[in-house]
This record gives structure tokens, sequence and C-alpha cells, in this order.
């Protein structure tokens, strides 16, 4: 029962107040987030959005046009006509679209932060849990020796004709019995070991401790949780959505204004021709339609979204934090009795 409080107290802990346990487990959690697959992935995915973004900014490609015309009754020759032109939005959309293609960066950075808290949470439990197997393994391996002690104790009192068969073959059940919860735990480190293996891209994990620190002190409430409203990757994903959503209204007012055009004209036949400049506009009466009211109104879903999943997060971490301090009360309370009862001393010299 105590292994169990102290399990579920470590892993409160590590979801109220981020990653910090002990010095050697963040190392091991730095290596893994190094060498992890899946986040390494996507910081790949990360990098190539951000080309895809730059790119979507680029100018359109110029264009070139000419005309020969031989045919056709005239007395002034053949006629020629060639143009060169470039097409660009109004400047103010470049600027406009480069700030919303930002606002796609943070979103996506945001996100990976979230997959990292995941995949750290994950590998975390996991070190807990060896931690905690190899503390049990400890114990385990003693009340082996000791059952064997007990086990060789009652068999010298059967051979005497001191005790019964039933006693020696209870005392050889428990000897058994530790031999094969030893066997267990072994067998659970190798599939954790296989796990971790796994998380740290398939590489080993070496240096890993069974020395757990001793559990820290909370901060208030209110402390904590404005600290996890700047921490917390879910809430750092809303914000950013709810940020592009923003710069996406700003984007398609900005495109309400002309598209432009300029280029260089040249007109020639015979011994006549004629050149200069070119210039264009494309008026948007028809392709901004209703774009600006669709981003407003994904705006006002994303602001309402943002404040319902907070609320929701609150409530978890209030409770969270609640059962976090019923368990640390209940779990001093049986580090305080056990710790003054060495009842196990006291059973083995029973035995004995």
């Amino acid at each position: 029962m105590n292994k169990y409080i102290v399990l579920a107290i470590c892993g409160c802990i590590f979801y109220i107040n981020g990653y910090s346990q002990t010095k050697n487990i963040e190392q091991l959690l730095k290596e893994i987030e190094q060498n992890n697959q899946e986040l390494n992935g996507f910081e790949t995915f990360i990098e190539s959005q951000k080309f895809e973004n730059r790119s979507s900014n680029n100018l359109p490609n110029p264009q070139f046009s000419g005309y020969y015309l031989p045919f056709g009754e005239n007395t002034t020759g053949s006629y020629t006509e060639f143009e060169i032109s470039q097409s660009f939005e109004f400047p103010t959309v470049y600027g406009a679209r480069s700030k919303w293609n930002e606002t796609n960066i943070q979103q996506l950075a945001s996100a990976y932060a979230k997959k990292r808290q995941e995949v750290l949470l994950n590998a975390k439990n996991v070190l807990l849990d060896l931690a905690l197997l190899q503390k049990q393994k400890t114990i385990e391996i003693k009340r082996r020796v000791q059952s064997k002690q007990v086990f060789d104790q009652i068999l010298e009192l059967y051979n005497k004709g001191q005790v019964g068969l039933l006693d020696l073959n209870k005392a050889k059940i428990a000897w058994i019995q530790e031999k094969f919860v030893v066997e267990q735990i072994e067998n659970e480190l190798l599939i954790l070991l296989s796990h971790l293996n796994i998380l740290n891209g398939g590489n080993p994990l070496n240096g890993i401790s069974d020395q757990i620190d001793s559990l820290i002190q909370l901060g208030t409430k209110e402390s904590l949780w404005q600290e996890k409203l700047l921490k917390e990757p879910e809430l750092q994903e809303l914000m950013a959505n709810e940020a592009k959503s923003l710069q996406r209204i700003k984007l398609e007012k900005s495109k309400v204004l002309p598209n432009l055009a300029v280029g260089y004209n040249h007109q020639g036949e015979a011994n006549n021709s004629y050149s200069g400049f070119y210039g264009g506009i494309t008026i948007p009466l028809w392709n901004s339609k209703n774009k600006i009211k669709a981003a407003e109104t994904n705006y006002n879903y994303q602001q309402s979204f943002t404040e319902l999943r907070t609320a929701m997060l609150y409530n978890q971490f209030q409770e969270m934090y609640s059962r976090y301090e019923l368990m640390l009360v209940n779990y001093k309370e049986y580090q305080a009795t056990l710790g003054s009862l060495n009842s196990e001393e006291l059973l083995f010299k029973a035995y004995l």
C-alpha cells in the first residue's frame, strides 16, 4: 500500500509542478527528449512547415507575352508586340500574411510542447516505476534470504522431530513464494527497460538510478495555477490558435485592397515602334466576399473554446491538488507509523 501511495504522489507532483524531481531523472529525460523518434519527427515537420509558409508569401512568377502578325492586308509591314509584367498583391498583404505564418509556427510549437509533455510524462512514470521496483526488489531479495533461513531452521527442527510436516510445508511455500516474487519483479523490470529503450529511439538508457528525492511541498494553489497558465502546453496551444484566428481577420481585411501589376510593353511595325510602361489593377469585388465574416466567426469560436477549456483545466487542477494534499497526509502517516514499528525485523527474530 505504501508503494502505491508514493507512486500516486510522484505522479501528481509531476503533473502539477512540471518535470523537476531529481537531477538524475532530469538527465535521463533530456536524453530521451533528444533521441525520441516521435519528437524528432515532429521537429522535422515543423521545419518543413516553416519553408512551406515562406513559399506561400512569394510573388507570382513574371509573365511574358508576345505577338507576331505577318498576315493580312497592310502597307506598313508585319506587326510585332511583346510585353513583360509582374503582378503582386497590395504590399500590406505580404506583411499580414507573414505575421499569419508566424502564428502558424507558434501553433505548431505549442503542439510540439504538448506532445513533448506527453512523451516525457510517460517516460518519467516508467522511470518512477523502475525506481520503485528496484527498491522493492532489494526488499524482496532480503525477504527471500530470510525465508530460506526460516525454512532451513524449520527443516532442522523437523528432522529433530520438534515440528510437524505442516509447519515444514508452510515454511517451504513461503520461501518459494518469495522466489517467485523476485523473479516476477525482474521480469517487470525487463519490460520497463524495453519500453524506455523504445522511448529513447531504440537506444539503451544507461545510468538509471533507484534513488528518488524526498517529496517536495507545493506552493499555494493560486501560485501553482498562475504558473500552469504560463507553462501548460494545452493552454499555450489554445492561445496560439486564438492568435492565429485573429491574424487571419487582419489578413483577409488586407486582401480587400486591389492587386497591382507593372511591366514593359513594346509595339512595332516596319520603321515605326512604340514602347513604354504597363500598369494594371485588379478590383477585388467578388473574391473576398464573406471571407472576413468567416474569419471573425472562427475567432469568436476560438475565444469561446479557450475560455471553456481553461475552466475545465482549472477544475481538473483543483481536483488533483486536493487529491495530492490528502495522499500526502496519508503518506506521512504511513511513513511515521511504519518507520517506528520495525515489524519485519521483529517478525524474523520471532521465527528464529
